[in-house]
């Protein structure tokens, strides 16, 4: 599972194809962390890997790796991808707009 918490302008702007968008970012307050709640539920549910995505990569997906901890998602299934989605090379399978 690919969960993007870039915030809706940005996730508009580009995000990955099939990634789930939950607009935390940065996951620091109660209300940011709130708006994963909704994929928590598909998470623990599946066995894949979570893999996630914020702009670039640093404080936020470490925020949204913190909290799913918390709520009992295995460290061993997340990710974070590594510079966000600043950082993706692979411009041509960035997908634009909702």
């Amino acid at each position: 599972m690919l969960l993007d918490i870039q915030v809706d302008d940005d996730f508009a702007r580009h995000h990955l194809p099939g990634a789930v968008a939950t607009h935390a970012y940065p996951a620091k307050t109660d209300a940011e962390r709130s708006k994963l709640t909704p994929a928590i539920s598909k998470i623990l549910a599946s066995k894949g890997d979570v893999v996630i995505v914020c702009p670039a990569g640093g404080g936020g997906a470490r925020n949204t790796y913190d909290f799913l901890k918390s709520q009992g998602v295995p460290e061993s299934r997340m990710k974070i991808l590594e510079k966000g989605q600043k950082g993706w090379p692979y411009k041509e399978l960035v997908t634009q707009g909702k």
